[in-house]
């Protein structure tokens, strides 16, 4: 039978064994969280480098205006219709795949007919980043409108939008579709749809935007002032001061 003196040593033997024991998970812990912290810490700073690389790249070259333009209205503008005295242009951002930008559309159609020869209409893209085909709905009007259809893209895009819109594939087959349909001469208006120079056409819209401080579409300017315009009537009696000013 032992003694109690080995009994003791036992004992304190098994002691000294937990306690090291837990010291040991004890510090296997901190190492794991040390472990965690520093790949937290590394994918973090990744994350951070993929969004200012993002950032800078998505940017377009700057925004410098030439003579006789302005960020509201350059030079390569569209216009839908032409003041004869350029008195009061409406400016709008507005993004193809946006709904509320398809709401808008036919108030101005029919704002567009009602100011004939007195307002010029002016569009300018601002595809917001949410949107997955607004980019390439952007780009399509854009080879369009070096066929010099624009206008007829343009409204294509909102009378079709329910047949693209809001969808996580590309839409580029349809826009095909649609510039076809137009009698466009494919060949060109694919070289343009591909065409860098035309997503940096876009771009140049954007970053005039954001110059001005667009965040979301449609966004309207009546002669370099933003309107917050509810109805139809608060939209005319806008466009009729800046007319009678």
């Amino acid at each position: 039978m032992a003694s109690k003196s080995s009994k003791a040593r036992v004992n304190n033997a098994r002691t000294k064994l937990d306690a090291a024991r837990a010291r040991d998970r004890r510090q296997a812990v901190r190492k794991r969280n040390v472990t965690i912290a520093v790949s937290l810490v590394g994918v973090f700073a990744i994350v951070i480098g993929v969004f200012l690389m993002v950032g800078r790249g998505s940017e377009p070259d700057g925004t410098a205006v030439a003579a006789g333009e302005s960020q509201y209205v350059r030079a390569d503008s569209h216009q839908l219709t032409t003041a004869a005295d350029g008195k009061v242009s409406l400016v709008e951002f507005l993004d193809f795949e946006c709904e509320a930008c398809k709401a808008a559309f036919p108030l101005v159609e029919k704002l567009r007919t009602e100011y004939e020869g007195r307002v010029s209409f002016v569009v300018r893209y601002f595809p917001l980043p949410g949107h997955f085909n607004a980019e390439r709905a952007a780009r399509a009007v854009e080879a369009a409108a070096q066929q010099d259809k624009f206008e007829e893209m343009y409204q294509q895009m909102y009378r079709t939008q329910t047949q693209w819109g809001e969808q996580r594939t590309p839409a580029d087959d349809y826009f095909r579709g649609l510039a076809q349909g137009l009698g466009l001469d494919m060949a060109a208006w694919e070289k343009a749809y591909d065409d860098p120079a035309t997503l940096a056409r876009v771009n140049k819209d954007v970053a005039d935007g954001k110059a001005l401080g667009v965040s979301g579409t449609p966004s309207f300017f009546l002669n370099g002032q933003a309107l917050q315009i509810e109805s139809e009537e608060q939209m005319k009696a806008a466009i009729d001061a800046a007319l009678n000013s």
